[in-house]
């Protein structure tokens, strides 16, 4: 059972990620690729940015490892640059599904492993 019923904070989750830096990275990413294709964004070249996240579990515990990598192409005088930047970020799972940087402790004493199928 849930702890309470509230709904999943994905604003707070990202601001927790990387340290809290991956949003400042992710808006200084968006402003240099809007900027780029202001500047040289003609005959329909376009600027792209790319927030990737994936999850993995950690063990056999409540945790999961969440990578976090934002990948731009800026485009610049002469055609376009592409860079990539990859983080992880380690999470605690409630029961409700919902991520967390910290643990809910009652959920912590809660959890039962799924069984094994035999």
């Amino acid at each position: 059972m849930p702890l309470n019923n509230r709904p999943f904070d994905i604003h707070a989750a990202l601001n927790d990620m990387d340290g809290g830096v991956l949003m400042e990275k992710l808006a200084a990413t968006m402003t240099d690729t809007a900027l780029s294709v202001v500047n040289h964004g003609n005959k329909g070249k376009t600027g792209e940015v790319t927030l990737k996240l994936t999850l993995e579990r950690i063990g056999d515990s409540r945790q999961v490892l969440v990578k976090h990598k934002i990948s731009y192409k800026k485009l610049t005088a002469r055609g376009d640059a592409v860079e990539n930047d990859t983080t992880e970020t380690p999470f605690y799972v409630n029961g409700s599904g919902h991520i967390d940087i910290m643990p809910q402790t009652a959920d912590i004493f809660s959890y039962q492993q799924p069984a094994e199928k035999a």
